[in-house]
């Protein structure tokens, strides 16, 4: 229904209601039709559901099958350590998503307990709850809007809607009907939505909607969307997968071989199990997590904090970073860019040669004596953005507003679009008056309208917003100003182009984005040309085949037209709510990793559907900050490119742990599947086993987390989000570093038994030390240890050290040995063990050599 369109009186005969209000009877019938004015919520998932739903990562399955199978030949120590890392993990994504549920609370709470109601012709405060359609309500400054209202009556009434519409200044509103179909939310100004503010004035109005049927109900259906899984949900989802086939075939293949070659099938059993232990990186979801979570930690450094731990490394796979303007692109303070006095069109840092001119003077009088704007004794002024803007520039050329005291005036409306205030000025008495161009030139004398109305639009092409002002002198002071007598006549001064210009740091942070091949896009609820032009500025808009689309404009193209546009268009202006959903979901239906800003309710849904939605810290709503991932605590788009820097680097760092953890595994693998098959005995026990994948791997990996950014890292495009973590070589690399560290370790073993060494230990510590070798070699893609520095990391390095002086303390403590199976080493024994470690250091190394070469050649 388009509400805005009618009439009051078809609005009363639509709702069968008057100005009176509804009956009381009326009004309980209604109730009982169209049920409580308040939000619904969708199927709820219990606290258990969202418990129970952390045990279904593939990952935590194999992980839990492996601690089963330990308990039940009787290796207790495994069970327990098992256990307590899936129950970690669980506990950890359980408060995420318990926390993210808040959204819709906090949506709810936006709902007023009171409105001030007319039944019968009584006016009487009742339970916002229990309004109808029809229902007439009175609203004064400081209500909240209870539900959809249509305005039959407004004295001034100006309604803050940022929350519902981005806009950022409070809406005149207006009672005449309106002639355009599908206006806006934003445009509809003779509507009031619930959950918005009033902020100055007072008005009547007709509910028209409540509930879920209302703009708020809206955006709660819309916020009970799935969220996506983040790139690392769905890498990992499939690595898991992956992993458990791989460990059930080679389980399988070494029991068969083992049992056609006439071993023991109890032992193979056994065996086989400890292969399975051998080849799951218990310690990886462990990992994860805990890198996630320092570096959330660190990115409150940035002013950006994390509220979902995943979301850390989605940051790194974001292909698009689709941006409110205001405030984020913006100073969100409005700026007097140029001004047209004299016929001529004058700089800001040109202000100062205006003065030289009676006009100009006249002019910057203007700016400071028609205006609202105050400075307090701190020199901070206060009042409306636009007011502010002029104010500073008058203050600038010295010029205050106390030396020419208000003596009336004719304060602003809507509808006349003009404010006119009176002053004393060189002995005589000057009116100056401000408003809408194209109303003010109806106003004065001797001017060509055609040519002025010319030298609005150019200015208005560039995204302005202009005013314009008038002045006249008057033979005596009138005691009862009015609009017909007092704003007629007038001699026409300039005018004033007026913009909330870009942030400094924002040109630099847009031109990181495209080397980092990330496209940043303006969804905004303000004017398409404002919109434009600070996308031009700023760098967004660079081409001639970029698109700029109005929310109309777009909801007149079907899904085939917006696919075939949505990468070419760079700015979104005057946007509904549905249409940002409309715009992420697009987005990611093209195969993009989309991050979303927002700070209003009706951001709310497409946040919560973005890979990563992040809302602004200093004006967002309770609703848009939980439903976003991610929250920016100075609102500045700078920052999101610097927590997108943060995101590479997480995730490089992860890609780095995994290729290390899955490397060591891969050794322990091919060491325990190909010994038995030459005839050695198996090279380790459980202990050993878990003593590798939890303390051996479970420290260097955690440092890894604190590796710094590489080089490059925003000078190549986004990981493509179908990439696995086995791509670039990773998966290569993991098998035949492996098999390195296993040809070495069977050799060590081979030459133990031979000469009657400790042959257990030292293929433990061999293992052990390699892994060492190996941490220390991958801390870069590319970049030799010795370039990057061997002490860039001190975490990385004493996390190796602990790892060494721990593995010389369980080999050479007597009250140890007999847990960990381990005999003290002779002096000769350790050096041995130490050359033969070292190979695995020098052979990745090489291989980096080679690669560094290799893309060289290319």
């Amino acid at each position: 229904m388009n509400w805005h369109r009618l009439s009051i009186e078809e609005i009363f005969e639509l709702l069968d209601t008057s100005p009176k209000g509804l009956s009381i009877s009326d009004a309980e019938e209604r109730y009982l039709e169209y049920g409580p004015n308040e939000l619904q919520e969708g199927k709820k998932k219990s606290v258990a559901g969202m418990l129970f739903d952390q045990f279904k990562d593939v990952m935590i399955l194999i992980l839990l099958a492996a601690a089963i199978i330990s308990g039940i030949i009787g290796d207790l120590t495994d069970t327990i350590v098992i256990l307590v890392i899936v129950v970690l993990n669980a506990v950890i994504g359980f408060f995420q998503e318990y926390r993210a549920d808040k959204a819709m609370q906090a949506l709810k709470q936006m709902a007023v307990t009171q409105a001030r109601v007319l039944r019968d012709g009584q006016s009487n405060w009742l339970p916002a709850t229990i309004l109808v359609p029809g229902d007439v309500v009175l609203l004064e400054a400081g209500n909240a809007v209870p539900a959809d209202i249509r305005i039959v009556e407004s004295v001034n009434l100006k309604i803050e809607e940022a929350a519902l519409t981005g806009e950022s200044h409070a809406i005149d509103k207006i009672i005449h009907s309106l002639e355009t179909d599908d206006l806006p939310i934003g445009d509809r100004s003779n509507l009031a939505f619930k959950g918005t503010f009033v902020t100055y004035g007072r008005g009547t109005g007709i509910v028209i909607a409540t509930g879920m049927q209302t703009e708020l109900g809206r955006i709660a259906k819309m916020l009970q969307e799935e969220e996506t899984l983040t790139p690392l949900q769905q890498r990992m989802a499939s690595f898991g997968k992956k992993l458990s086939l791989l460990v059930l075939f080679l389980c399988v293949l070494f029991f068969v071989s083992g049992w056609l070659r006439g071993e023991d099938i109890v032992k193979m059993v056994l065996t086989s199990i400890s292969l399975a232990v051998a080849a799951i990186p218990e310690a990886l979801p462990a990992v994860i997590t805990i890198s996630l979570a320092l570096a959330a930690k660190r990115m409150i450094r940035f002013n950006s904090l994390i509220r979902k731990l995943p979301v850390v490394e989605t940051l790194g796979s974001v292909t698009y970073i689709c941006t409110d303007k205001t405030g984020t692109l913006t100073k969100n303070k409005m700026h007097v860019d140029d001004v047209f006095v004299n016929g001529q069109l004058v700089e800001r840092r040109r202000m100062a040669s205006i003065t030289e001119q009676e006009d100009g003077k006249l002019m910057l009088l203007a700016f400071a004596l028609n205006n609202d704007a105050v400075e307090d004794g701190e020199n901070n002024i206060k009042g409306d953005s636009t007011e502010i803007a002029l104010l500073e520039v008058a203050l600038e050329q010295k010029i205050k507003a106390t030396d020419w005291p208000r003596l009336a005036e004719i304060a602003f409306d809507s509808e006349r679009k003009l404010m006119t205030t009176f002053h004393e000025h060189d002995k005589k008495i000057i009116s100056f008056t401000k408003g809408a161009p194209d109303i003010l030139l109806q106003r004065c004398q001797n001017v060509n309208a055609e040519k002025l109305l010319q030298q609005v639009d150019e200015m208005a092409a560039k995204g302005h917003r202009v005013l314009g002002f008038a002045y006249r002198y008057w033979d005596v002071m009138p005691t009862e100003p009015d609009v017909l007598v007092h704003e007629k006549g007038l001699q026409f001064l300039g005018l004033a182009g007026i913009i909330d210009p870009p942030r400094d740091e924002v040109f630099d942070a847009v031109a990181q984005c495209r080397t980092a091949g990330i496209v940043p896009v303006i969804i905004t609820g303000d004017h398409p040309l404002t919109a434009k032009t600070i996308a031009q500025r700023v760098g967004i808009l660079q081409n001639e085949s970029d698109i700029v689309i109005t929310g109309k404009e777009l909801a007149a193209l079907d899904n085939d037209s917006f696919s075939a546009k949505v990468e070419k268009i760079k700015v979104y202006a005057r946007v509904s709510p549905e249409q940002k959903l409309q715009i992420v979901k697009m987005l990611q239906h093209k195969g993009h990793y989309v991050a979303m800003t927002g700070d209003g309710v009706n951001d709310a849904p497409s946040l919560k559907r973005a890979n990563i939605g992040i809302a602004m810290g200093i004006t967002g709503t309770d609703v848009s900050k939980e439903a976003a991932h991610m929250i920016l605590l100075d609102d500045n788009f700078s920052t999101i490119v610097k927590a997108v820097r943060e995101g590479r680097r997480v995730y490089d760092n992860i890609l780095k742990f995994i290729k290390y953890l899955m490397t060591t595994n891969s050794g322990e693998l091919w060491t325990l599947l190909l010994g038995p098959m030459i005839g050695l005995p198996v090279a380790l026990l459980p202990i050993h086993i878990l003593w590798i994948n939890l303390v051996s791997d479970g420290l260097p990996a955690i440092s890894l987390s604190f590796e710094k950014a590489e080089k490059d890292i925003m000078d190549r495009p986004p990981r493509p989000p179908q990439q696995t973590v086995f791509a670039n070589g990773r998966g290569m690399h993991m098998i035949w570093v492996g098999m390195l560290m296993a040809g070495i370790s069977l050799s060590a073993q081979a030459w133990a038994i031979n000469n009657h060494l400790h042959w257990q230990t030292i293929v433990f510590n061999v293992l052990c030390l390699s892994q060492m070798g190996h941490v220390l070699a991958i801390r870069s893609e590319k970049q030799s240890l010795f370039s990057i520095g061997i002490f860039s990391n001190k975490p990385l390095i004493g996390a190796v050290m602990i790892a060494l002086v721990l593995q010389f303390v369980i080999t050479y403590t007597p009250f140890l040995q007999p847990i960990f199976q381990t005999e003290s080493l002779s002096l000769y024994e350790f050096v041995i063990v130490g050359a033969a470690s070292s190979l695995v250091f020098f052979a990745v190394e090489i291989e980096k050599i080679v690669a560094r070469r290799n893309e060289k050649t290319k």
